[in-house]
């Protein structure tokens, strides 16, 4: 079985925030192939079934944000998960607004939810999806996280969540090796 968890913030709130990338992108996957986030399991949303062919749990921890890992670590104890079989998906203030970058390990970059999971499972040895949102140009980080995608921005998000579909896909019948291969850009560093 794969894990994929989206990160992000519950409740109506913050569901169109840029922090939100994570939830907004396992929405998608769960639409695309009719699965239903209506189970609540150690402080997460789930929903399960195949993505393309292969088992999966979808999770959205409600824990919010810098807490994620009080989610993630049960979810993959209690249905015994491999950390290779975790995908963890999440937005990015470095990379561009609409580009997405897939790695098999690292650090969190800073990210709050991401040293959250790392600290909980006691490991960076896990793949994770980045969506990048961009940098403000005016304004500090934190309030332009937890902001809402204008409208262009919205639009031109909509084709990263596309790539990002495919990418989870990719991870959960072929391996990170392979989804790195086909979505990240020519010459990035491959870890």
């Amino acid at each position: 079985m794969k894990l994929i968890v989206g990160l992000g913030n519950p409740g109506p709130r913050y569901a169109r925030n840029r922090h939100n990338v994570g939830y907004q992108c396992l929405e998608r996957v769960a639409r695309r192939h009719d699965l239903q986030f209506g189970r609540m399991m150690f402080k997460a949303q789930i929903a399960s079934g195949l993505v393309a062919g292969t088992r999966a749990l979808l999770a959205k921890p409600l824990t919010f944000m810098n807490l994620s890992g009080q989610s993630v670590r049960p979810l993959l104890r209690w249905y015994r998960v491999a950390l290779p079989d975790l995908l963890v998906i999440y937005d990015d203030l470095d990379l561009p607004l609409g580009r997405i970058r897939l790695r098999q390990k690292g650090s969190s970059g800073g990210h709050k939810g991401m040293s959250s999971v790392i600290e909980q499972l006691g490991s960076d040895e896990f793949s994770r999806l980045r969506i990048g949102i961009g940098r403000p140009l005016y304004g500090e980080p934190p309030d332009y996280v937890l902001g809402d995608f204008t409208r262009d921005e919205a639009i031109a998000m909509e084709f990263a969540y596309d790539q990002a579909v495919s990418a989870v896909e990719t991870f959960v019948t072929a391996g990170i090796t392979q989804a790195m291969n086909r979505f990240n850009l020519p010459g990035e560093d491959p870890t």
